[in-house]
């Protein structure tokens, strides 16, 4: 559809969405868009006092949005598990789950569990909070899990043999596994639910090239005034705007033309901006060796199958 936009996003009363990283960026973008199309709408962030501001944004251009706020540190498997615990106290069901919170090729860290930090926020943090909130996904019907890519995947592979860059990182490759194990673990969610028969749906996106803070986060990181400065100006020539970025993952969620197992990104040339549509990943996506080791990997690290 060419011509599609945000305007396109259906009434979403009576719905549920539930989105990672919804304070700043396409996150938040995406966000006001929902809250416009009346969805109750679940702001999970790490930071309260940003989720809180986004909230107070919300609020004021749409008062008669239905928004809450729930702390989330996807860098910690407890805070993802209790954040699922609020949350299914004050819901029955959840009928959009959006993966979309992440980190980009920053210096070397880990998570509270010892995980290299892109992996283990971007997929693993990801991979249990699906696997902890599966029982509200599945009451709702059709649910749709929404799983934010990047084209960044093309340069990932998964190094199960050093996955936490201990003998040798280097950040943008970092990111690059994480952003492939993103896919691996959207298609294989959608064979397994297909395989037992259910109605939810797993869908992958990716935003193009938007202009968010992203970008900002590993050169502040490092103290690079020159890094910063090149994403700056990179980002003033080139980028689309967030709300424009935000347009594949309200396409991925919404649509009603949207199946399982689709890629949805940009249009236009190269898949960097434009209106959103079905694209295809690059192969080592669509493997389902490499999908089976990465998923029994993520069980064993994280404690969770999100379809046993």
């Amino acid at each position: 559809m060419p011509s599609w936009t945000a305007e396109n996003v259906p009434d979403l009363t009576g719905k549920t969405v539930l989105l990672t990283g919804a304070n700043s960026g396409i996150g938040l973008a995406a966000a006001r868009v929902f809250a416009r199309r009346g969805a109750t709408l679940v702001l999970a962030c790490r930071d309260p006092r940003k989720g809180a501001s986004a909230l107070q944004q919300i609020a004021l251009e749409s008062p008669a949005a239905r928004v809450e706020l729930l702390e989330l540190d996807l860098a910690s498997l407890a805070s993802v598990e209790q954040a699922a615990k609020r949350f299914a106290r004050g819901h029955a069901q959840l009928d959009v789950l959006c993966n979309n919170a992440g980190v980009m090729a920053i210096p070397r860290a880990l998570t509270a569990e010892g995980f290299e930090l892109q992996f283990g926020v971007n997929h693993l943090g990801h991979f249990a909070l699906t696997g902890r909130l599966i029982d509200r996904l599945l009451a709702a019907g059709g649910a749709r899990i929404v799983t934010v890519s990047s084209a960044a995947h093309r340069i990932g592979t998964i190094a199960f043999d050093d996955i936490d860059g201990a003998r040798g990182y280097q950040e943008w490759l970092a990111y690059g596994q994480s952003k492939l194990a993103n896919l691996l673990f959207a298609f294989e969610l959608q064979r397994r639910l297909q395989a037992r028969g259910l109605l939810a749906i797993s869908v992958a996106c990716h935003p193009g090239y938007a202009d968010t803070n992203l970008q900002q986060v590993g050169p502040a990181q490092r103290g690079s005034r020159v890094g910063a400065a090149f994403f700056r100006v990179a980002n003033a020539l080139f980028a689309q705007s967030a709300e424009r970025g935000a347009w594949p993952t309200l396409y991925a969620a919404t649509a009603p033309e949207v199946q399982g197992g689709d890629y949805i990104g940009p249009g236009g040339p190269g898949e960097l901006a434009g209106a959103p549509r079905r694209v295809r990943a690059r192969r080592a996506a669509y493997d389902l060796d490499v999908a089976r080791r990465l998923w029994e990997l993520s069980v064993e690290r994280t404690g969770v199958d999100p379809a046993p």
